[in-house]
């Protein structure tokens, strides 16, 4: 069957390979899609067993909220132009969102990092992201807090993230309005 660049198209659209990756797994295929998603899938684990001997040390953190609970959720990176990606910015904060609603605690050691992996189909997730960025990723650790001394209803939670993009921290403004928190920022 011949393979055409519409397919091509499509097949990178469902998976976000890249598009010889696709063209390949098309080919080996004879056109048929699905099985050219599982032989992608097949292909991004490999890559990923390939690169985990790689250091993952750049990376960002960011925060999930739900009511006086939120999770701060940190992934590596291997370099800091990856951090700035928008696809890997979502799957930090897909991860940071599956630890939230899972029953986890994590922590500082990465505790639960396994088990969080294990959570609604992160594992693959991370394989296929891995795959399409094209870089090792790692989810170092994740912490829960909860408790109104750090969260409340009446004042906005906000996530901060520095300038650098790779530190994130939860907190709720001790001001009691927004012009005495403009006057003591400044």
């Amino acid at each position: 069957m011949a393979i055409t660049a519409g397919m091509v198209k499509e097949l990178r659209e469902m998976t976000g390979a890249g598009m010889m990756d696709c063209k390949k797994a098309l080919t080996e295929t004879n056109g048929d899609m699905d099985a050219a998603v599982e032989v992608l899938r097949k292909s991004g684990a490999a890559k990923m067993e390939k690169k985990q001997s790689r250091i993952a040390a750049e990376g960002i953190a960011r925060v999930a909220v739900n009511g006086n609970v939120a999770v701060v959720a940190e992934v590596n990176s291997e370099t800091d132009f990856v951090a700035k990606n928008e696809t890997f910015q979502e799957f930090v904060q897909t991860v940071a969102d599956t630890a939230l609603a899972s029953g986890l605690n994590g922590g500082a050691n990465g505790e639960d990092i396994d088990a969080l992996l294990a959570t609604n189909g992160l594992s693959d997730l991370l394989v296929e992201k891995t795959a399409t960025i094209g870089e090792k990723l790692s989810v170092r650790r994740f912490a829960k807090v909860t408790g109104d001394a750090v969260f409340s209803t009446s004042r906005s939670l906000s996530p901060f993230v520095a300038r650098s993009a790779s530190i994130s921290s939860p907190f709720a403004p001790p001001f009691k309005s927004e012009a005495s928190a403009v006057s003591a920022t400044v």
